[in-house]
């Protein structure tokens, strides 16, 4: 009787013990497969280190609060997804860490997604110290989210995601089910690094929600953040839903704004934004009700229009949810905003978007425009806003808001490195001075390096000696480095076969007389692949010895998709005989191919039968295109049968910058009149957001076409000089008037000036 009732008893003890953890070192994915399918609360499954090609990652069951289901790598850092691979967690109480995901793309429509299935999203869990490096799809046009965020009171954390090249969004936020609002998500202490620009629409770092699901609150928290070089679009941060709070952030040289897009309720405070100059960066965008924005920095921020260091946003009357709900009940307040280009109100105003901002509240705010330049500028009606306590330091200023105090006082840098005024009687106006600017050490994993800058031509100091002669040239490049310099000897260099790029090389011919010429023999010579970069100099490029071909390009991207995006420049460079078939162009940007920049200065074209630049193979009217910067100056084209510059960006998207054209002081002469020439034009730019065609002397060539699609374009076309041209061909396509190009000081030989 006592024997039995002991047993009794240890029996009760041992339903009273709760199981005992255990630690799963996993090598491979079978195993991973069998141990996954009977963890239980607090037990841990080790990643063994090492490379982990094609592992698609599902992890799911019921941790409790304080002893969770961990999955992490046996080492931080040291086990690397590769290939098509991917990180789905379901459940609750989940914890993920330190994986790297790298070399190679998600075969699903996210890298990282907090949910294992619609059914099954993720609770109460966590990622964090997880490295997404390049994880891009081989498409710049196909789409992905680098991570999904579903479900309840997640945390995505002090993890690093860079160089995203594809459309998608980096981080979103799903609203798209009933257990995914009102989630309290936290997105903390992680490092987005450099995102270069997309070229089209759907390049945002952030998002929380979509336009679909906009009416209901996230209320996620954004907090202590760096975005660094992040410029995929016009908005950095899209919050599309109500109730968020993105504070204590930094923005470092990143393009584009923190966007209140839609939903209501948001707040934006003690984030910093550090330009340093560089275009199109820009601040927070104002639209939709009971926004508040407040005690934030902003410094050296370029941008204008949409991008400006603040944009409060005319909105559409009785909007539908994926236009613009009218600013209505924002607090402004306690903002400091310093050498800076753009303060705008009423930005977007037309006849759709005609509701102006009221109920808002503009308040002790310090601001300090650039010298001679407008900088509070106002576009329609401003009786909505009350104006108190504000003090603007440099800068036009709008005649509407002359009553706000303007006048210089001397600034320092305080301990925080931000400015403020010396002034103690100024104490109150603009950011606090106890601000915290997070720093670079302080986000991301600790234990994985941050981008430094880009890399540049001649980085290397490396030059390879290419004597001439045929083979040389080609041999020379198999074997040059990144960051190389091949330097051609005088005389002719024949190519016998086309020259892939797929790395940074700088090609430099001779200088002086006795000049170094390339021959090459095939339809093209250089064809840009992934991770090229090309610079020649002094060189003289000759299509003699090229073939009759359907597209024949003197330098051309592959037909296969590249992600990364390119910079091409021609520096005293003379490209001359490219006849051999009707359209021969010299430099060609294919589709789904992207450059930062095309640069061609004091250099000589001649008997050309197609375009100079062709950056117009995007016609599918999304938004999309080819060239963010192109800038030709001081050059010389004649009998050239294309235009010296075919751009095209169509569609109605806003969303993006470019492309940015500049054509100035060049000599044109018989440009532009061939019969094949579908523009008829010798420059046609299509869908151009900033145009500068200045000081050109053109001769008998076909005329400037200039097509405005959306947006608030800005062209000049000013002081060229024309003789045989017809005037200049201007579009309108969304927008009713006059063209709103400005022209001035050009001379028509037989007109007189226009």
């Amino acid at each position: 009787m006592f024997a039995r009732l002991g047993l009794v008893c240890l029996t009760m003890v041992l339903a009273a013990v709760p199981g005992r953890a255990e630690e799963y070192l996993v090598h491979n994915q079978a195993a991973y497969a069998r141990v996954s399918q009977q963890v239980e609360a607090g037990d841990v499954i080790v990643l063994a280190n090492g490379e982990w090609p094609d592992f698609e990652i599902v992890i799911t069951g019921k941790g409790k609060a304080g002893n969770p289901i961990t999955l992490r790598s046996q080492d931080a850092g040291k086990v690397i997804l590769t290939g098509q691979s991917s990180l789905r967690i379901g459940g609750e109480h989940i914890l993920v860490s330190g994986l790297v995901f790298r070399d190679g793309y998600s075969p699903r429509g996210e890298v990282v997604s907090f949910r294992r299935s619609k059914q099954d999203q993720a609770r109460n869990s966590r990622a964090t110290q997880i490295v997404i490096d390049g994880f891009s799809k081989p498409d710049r046009y196909e789409s992905d989210y680098w991570v999904g965020i579903y479900g309840k009171n997640n945390r995505f954390d002090h993890s690093h995601l860079s160089g995203k090249t594809n459309k998608g969004v980096t981080l979103a936020v799903r609203l798209d089910s009933e257990e995914s609002r009102e989630n309290n998500h936290r997105i903390d202490h992680n490092y987005f690094g450099p995102r270069p620009s997309l070229g089209s629409n759907g390049g945002e770092t952030l998002r929380i929600g979509t336009s679909r699901y906009s009416a209901f609150n996230s209320n996620s928290l954004v907090e202590s953040n760096v975005f660094d070089r992040t410029g995929g679009e016009v908005e950095i941060i899209s919050s599309k839903s109500g109730g968020n709070v993105f504070r204590g952030n930094l923005f470092l040289r990143a393009r584009g704004t923190l966007t209140l897009r839609h939903g209501d309720d948001n707040v934006v405070e003690g984030n910093v934004f550090l330009g340093s100059g560089d275009d199109y960066t820009g601040g927070i965008r104002v639209i939709n009700r009971r926004q508040t924005v407040r005690n934030n920095y902003m410094e050296g921020l370029r941008g204008e229009a949409f991008s400006s260091a603040l944009a409060v946003m005319n909105g559409v009357p009785n909007s539908p949810v994926n236009r613009y709900v009218e600013v209505d009940g924002a607090r402004i307040e306690n903002n400091t905003i310093v050498d800076s280009r753009r303060v705008a109100f009423n930005v977007g105003a037309d006849t759709e978007r005609s509701a102006p901002p009221s109920n808002t509240s503009f308040a002790n705010n310090l601001l300090g425009g650039l010298g001679g330049e407008s900088f509070l500028e106002v576009y329609d009606d401003i009786s909505g806003i009350t104006f108190s306590g504000n003090r603007v330091l440099q800068g036009g200023v709008a005649s509407e808001l002359s009553s706000i105090e303007q006048g210089a006082t001397p600034m320092e840098r305080a301990e925080n490195g931000l400015l403020y005024p010396s002034d103690p009687a100024l104490a109150a106006i603009g950011a606090p001075r106890d601000l915290k600017v997070i720093a670079l050490s302080e986000v991301g994993a600790s234990w994985y390096p941050k981008p430094g800058a880009a890399q540049t031509f001649g980085a290397s100091g490396k030059t390879i000696h290419v004597a001439p002669g045929e083979g040389g040239l080609v041999a020379a490049t198999a074997k040059a480095a990144s960051g190389d310099t091949l330097l051609l000897g005088p005389g002719e260099h024949v190519v016998s076969r086309s020259i892939a790029i797929g790395k940074t090389l700088t090609f430099k011919g001779a200088e002086g007389d006795a000049r170094s010429t390339i021959l090459f023999a095939r339809p093209y010579l250089f064809e840009l692949r992934e991770g090229a970069n090309l610079q020649l100099t002094d060189l003289v490029i000759d299509g003699a010895l090229a073939p009759d071909s359907v597209g024949n390009s003197a330098i051309r991207t592959t037909t296969f998709p590249i992600q990364t995006n390119m910079q091409i420049e021609f520096d005293r460079v003379t490209v001359r005989g490219l006849t051999v078939n009707k359209s021969f162009n010299v430099l060609s940007l294919g589709k789904s191919a992207f450059a930062d920049r095309v640069t061609i200065r004091n250099s000589s074209f001649s008997d050309i039968s197609g375009a100079i630049v062709s950056a117009a193979s995007e016609t599918e009217d999304y938004g999309q295109y080819n060239v963010e910067y192109l800038d030709i100056s001081g050059s010389s084209f004649a009998n050239i049968g294309g235009p010296i510059a075919d751009i095209y960006r169509g569609g109605r998207d806003e969303s993006t910058f470019g492309p940015y054209v500049k054509i100035a002081n060049n000599q044109l002469a018989a440009v532009g009149l061939a019969s094949t020439n579908g523009s008829g034009a010798s420059i046609n730019i299509h869908g151009v957001q900033t145009a500068e065609l200045v000081g050109n002397q053109v001769a008998g060539s076909a005329p400037f076409r200039v097509v405005h699609t959306v947006g608030t374009p800005k062209t000049a076309i000013t002081n060229n000089q024309l003789a045989g041209t017809s005037t200049f061909v201007l579009e309108e396509l969304n927008y009713e008037g006059e063209h709103r190009a400005k022209i001035s000081g050009n001379v028509f030989a037989d007109e007189g000036a226009q």
